[in-house]
């Protein structure tokens, strides 16, 4: 590997003056409550069990499973074919409501909407639908918070409330669907065809209920609602046995590694997680995925001035990615950074953004400047519900 601090690096990197950093946590806390059961908690023969042991035709499952997944149906007035005596006891077993929008902001020309979510225990969260001319994706939040404690991130500092349900996770999903459907953002009805896990939490760290709602993203109706794998991306800090695990579960979806420094001095502050897993094994553990599942990785990179946007460390990340593998089995996703009000942390200058990518591309790396939208509806994860 080469130098990480060559003759033109500057001896120290500036770093902002912040707050104590607070603790990793990858545990959510005891004692919480957990969410009334759904429907897309539960496989076909779970939901036919849960029916008939309230009493139910165990058979309505299948029926329920059509209506939410097939036709984006939560209302038991939409659902004539149920029978009316039964119609309201069935949607109340396995269809209760989850989250209740408290505010939904529109950008970019209302093709950008974002909504915060209350939920059941009043935890808040974000989602974010952005339609473009060739599809149209939802970011969604697997965590009430984040116990990351990214020091860059509103979501990392405010720390974690709680893992959410496999439910929660995809019926953020079901509702931009519904959105797109039903023509609420801008540019007529349409569907919904990529779903991004890059909202509040790490994913990775609630690995159990974030597959859950993979599969249920990728399976048909009555199932699941029948998107394609390739079109799901799962976001991770470098959890790197969760990322060999995600390896092995033959789900091909894209794997995005939020690196943000190619040299373990920097990483550690700007991703705490660093101290546990090294830039080394996180990118080796990357590699290995696209290696086995034939997947390319996506490197997230938020450009931060004068912190990780340095000539040299295009150069560094460059030779960290290539000494992998050849170039085909990565591509970098450079973010510019949406500041959190108030935060020292800010975006790099355009000349230096291009010269990083200019570095890059030189080297053969496959590089795009992430389009950022919804700045001026504080877009970051995690800003609107630290103003709640």
């Amino acid at each position: 590997m080469p130098d990480p601090a060559p003759q033109t690096a500057p001896e120290k990197t500036a770093q902002p003056s912040e707050p104590k950093p607070l603790p990793l946590v990858f545990a959510e806390p005891r004692g919480r409550a957990k969410p009334p059961r759904h429907l897309a908690d539960l496989p076909g023969p779970e939901r036919k069990a849960a029916l008939e042991a309230a009493g139910l035709p165990g058979f309505r499952g299948a029926q329920l499973g059509h209506h939410y997944f097939g036709r984006l149906v939560a209302d038991a007035a939409e659902m004539t074919d149920l029978p009316a005596a039964t119609r309201d006891a069935l949607v109340a077993e396995l269809l209760p409501t989850l989250m209740t929008p408290v505010r939904t902001l529109e950008a970019d020309r209302g093709t950008t909407r974002k909504t915060l979510w209350r939920l059941f225990d009043n935890a808040l969260v974000e989602s974010v639908l952005m339609r473009y001319p060739d599809r149209a994706t939802v970011c969604v939040s697997s965590q009430a918070g984040c116990g990351m404690a990214c020091p860059f991130c509103a979501t990392g500092q405010g720390g974690l409330q709680r893992n959410m349900s496999t439910a929660e996770i995809v019926d953020q999903v079901v509702s931009a669907a519904r959105a797109m459907r039903n023509g609420d953002v801008a540019g007529g009805p349409g569907r919904l065809s990529n779903v991004v896990f890059m909202g509040m939490g790490e994913p990775l760290a609630n690995y159990k209920a974030v597959i859950g709602a993979v599969r249920r993203l990728v399976s048909p109706a009555p199932e699941g609602l029948g998107l394609s794998a390739r079109n799901v991306t799962v976001s991770t800090v470098g959890l790197v046995p969760r990322i060999r695990q995600l390896t092995e579960e033959g789900i091909p979806v894209t794997l995005a590694l939020s690196l943000h420094a190619p040299d373990d001095e920097l990483r550690n502050t700007l991703v705490p997680v660093n101290t546990r897993w090294s830039v080394g094994e996180t990118v080796d553990a990357a590699a290995d995925y696209a290696r086995t599942t034939g997947r390319r990785v996506s490197i997230e990179y938020a450009m931060m001035r004068g912190i990780n946007d340095q000539a040299w460390r295009a150069d560094l990340l460059a030779d960290v990615l290539l000494e992998r593998g050849d170039r085909g089995w990565v591509h970098v996703n450079l973010i510019p950074l949406n500041p959190t009000p108030g935060s020292k942390w800010t975006a790099s200058d355009p000349a230096d953004e291009r010269e990083f990518v200019r570095r890059l591309e030189a080297k053969g790396i496959s590089t795009t400047v992430r389009d950022t939208r919804g700045r001026e509806i504080d877009g970051a994860c995690g800003q609107l519900a630290a103003a709640e």
